[in-house]
């Protein structure tokens, strides 16, 4: 059976759900108009959305605005949307689409982002020396072939 789902993303993505547990704080308005306010995890970014996961109700709205505080990236502020929500149980899975980011924020994510494929592709080639000194995913990165060396400066 072929897998029929389409690949919507236009940016590579970090996945943050390492050894980090990042909360987000997110406050949108209600379909009723009331603001609302809800703590989720990032579980992975990207210069154009996130990956959220929820224990609370999901967001269904428009207009979200979120603060993020991530190792290497720093603090930045977001105007996003909901794409989509997943429901199992008791957990909400929220894939969130920016519509305002900093262009510096999204620089930085695009850098991270691409550190981390690169790094990826490299341990795919069972290439030697898969960590480098200039990766700058390396705050987020947990994988087992990170050498930690390069980084204690």
């Amino acid at each position: 059976m072929q897998d029929k789902r389409v690949e919507k993303r236009r940016h590579a993505r970090v996945p943050v759900l390492h050894n980090i547990v990042e909360p987000i704080n997110l406050s949108y308005i209600t379909q009723e108009g009331k603001e609302q306010k809800t703590l989720a995890v990032l579980a992975d970014l990207s210069s154009s959305g996130m990956r959220l996961i929820s224990f609370l109700e999901a967001p269904l709205s428009s207009n979200i605005n979120m603060t993020v505080e991530l190792p290497g990236l720093g603090k930045f502020d977001v105007k996003g949307k909901t794409s989509w929500v997943k429901q199992k149980n008791s957990v909400f899975t929220i894939g969130i689409e920016f519509l305002e980011i900093s262009q510096a924020a999204a620089a930085k994510i695009s850098a991270m982002a691409e550190d981390f494929s690169d790094c990826d592709t490299r341990i795919l080639l069972k290439l030697p020396e898969v960590c480098v000194a200039t990766c700058k995913a390396n705050m987020l990165c947990s994988k087992i072939q990170k050498d930690t060396t390069l980084f204690n400066k």
